[in-house]
């Protein structure tokens, strides 16, 4: 049953998702808002105000995401009115449902869909990725990607109370568990057919390589948003929000990671890729 509501609930922020004549997509605030379960709009606008605050902190242009645009509604069988209203980008829902009402469920879910959403965009849109056409480029694209925010995954677990090196080890292990179904590193090494010392992320495919990255920089945004501190909190973060990669992959029908197919070892492509160039 809870499966079924939350497939319904992502639905609804693609039903309402809308395409301008350029083949923009958008959302309307107004639609957004009545999906957030604000009872009226006046009521929605701080919510909208502290997601262009969010917008412009990013370094991003508030314009380029949030546009005011006059919007007609019916007011009865036959009248209409006018009304102030926003196109919003994929990345300004995702802000506002960052700063929308936690309480409200599908809030909660929003946050889930406009976080991983966004990311797929992110990566689809980097001009660098939309040029690769290959399997091995795209290894070797998201393992560089997650190479660099897994740094940053580290800094911000540091914050938080992530100090020494095994706690930093349970700190990982907690992501794993929660994306791969209980899997901690030794679990999936097990599973995979890989040896000690083989590193987990050098012999994933683009596909369990990309969900590995929605996990790092979710969990990296989320410990520096929440000002989240204290070990244990970290690790239920890092938990929480694998278990909820793990859980859009299998609204949309994916692959559970740790049923994907175990690839050669990424250090061997890029020895090869190397050679050739020296050839």
């Amino acid at each position: 049953m809870e499966n079924k509501l939350s497939k319904k609930a992502q639905n609804i922020f693609e039903q309402i998702r809308q395409v301008d004549e350029y083949g923009n997509e958008f959302w309307s605030a107004r639609d957004l808002g009545k999906v957030l379960e604000y009872s009226e709009f006046r009521h929605f606008i701080p919510v909208i105000d502290r997601a262009k605050e969010a917008c412009k902190n990013s370094g991003q242009s508030v314009p380029d995401h949030f546009e005011d645009i006059l919007e007609m509604i019916e007011l009865g069988k036959t009248a209409k009115r006018e009304v102030d209203s926003m196109k919003l980008s994929r990345y300004a829902c995702y802000l506002i449902v960052q700063n929308a009402d936690p309480s409200k469920e599908l809030v909660a879910t929003g946050q889930t869909y406009f976080a991983i959403q966004t990311r797929i965009q992110e990566i689809r849109q980097m001009d660098e990725y939309t040029s690769l056409k290959s399997e091995v480029e795209k290894r070797l694209f998201l393992r560089n990607e997650l190479k660099t925010h897994n740094i940053q995954l580290a800094e911000a677990a540091k914050d938080a109370g992530v100090i020494e090196p095994i706690d930093y080890a349970i700190f990982q292990n907690h992501g794993y568990m929660g994306l791969y179904g209980g899997l901690d590193a030794k679990g999936i090494h097990i599973r995979k057919g890989l040896k000690k010392s083989q590193n987990i992320l050098d012999h994933m495919g683009s596909t369990e390589l990309a969900a590995n990255l929605f996990r790092a920089t979710q969990t990296e945004e989320k410990l520096r948003r929440e000002n989240i501190k204290g070990k244990q909190n970290a690790n239920t973060t890092h938990f929480n929000v694998g278990k909820k990669v793990r859980k859009t992959i299998e609204e949309l029908g994916g692959t559970m990671p740790e049923n994907l197919p175990t690839e050669e070892s990424i250090k061997q492509i890029e020895k090869k890729e190397k050679k050739k160039l020296n050839e």
